[in-house]
């Protein structure tokens, strides 16, 4: 069983599987990094100087428990938010992997031999004519 397993793992494919995996990982790193400490501050401060991962709609403010004496009457409850300014960060995130993506994906195709089209078997002559034919050997 721990043969099989080994051959399984050196197997070409499950190599090449393994560092894409770790590949893509770190990439997607380098990425969230790109807009979230390049692109999103340059954009923020065009736009006046917003930023956008402080950007929320407050559903409920957050309060804070209210005792009296050692009964707790309400409890704290946190703020209740939609970050929609994250949202538009993870957003502009997948744009720019699809793009790295397609643009790996294209270099890839090109770098590809264009497969050769088979050319089509010549021609012959048609069952009409090899009948013809035949009736006519069979007349002489």
């Amino acid at each position: 069983m721990i043969k099989e397993f080994k051959a399984f793992l050196m197997k070409g494919n499950v190599l090449d599987l393994a560092v894409a995996v770790i590949m893509a990982t770190y990439f997607g790193h380098i990425i969230n990094s790109l807009v979230n400490d390049i692109l999103m501050p340059v954009v923020g401060k065009m736009i006046g100087g917003v930023d956008f991962a402080q950007l929320k709609y407050v559903i409920q403010d957050a309060s804070e428990a209210v005792m009296e004496g050692d009964v707790v009457i309400t409890d704290a409850i946190g703020e209740v938010a939609i970050y929609y300014g994250t949202f538009i960060n993870h957003i502009i995130t997948f744009v720019i992997v699809a793009l790295c993506i397609f643009m790996i994906v294209r270099a890839y195709n090109k770098s590809q031999k264009p497969k050769e089209e088979e050319a089509p078997a010549p021609a012959g002559p048609s069952e009409i004519d090899l009948l013809k034919e035949i009736r006519d050997s069979l007349k002489q």
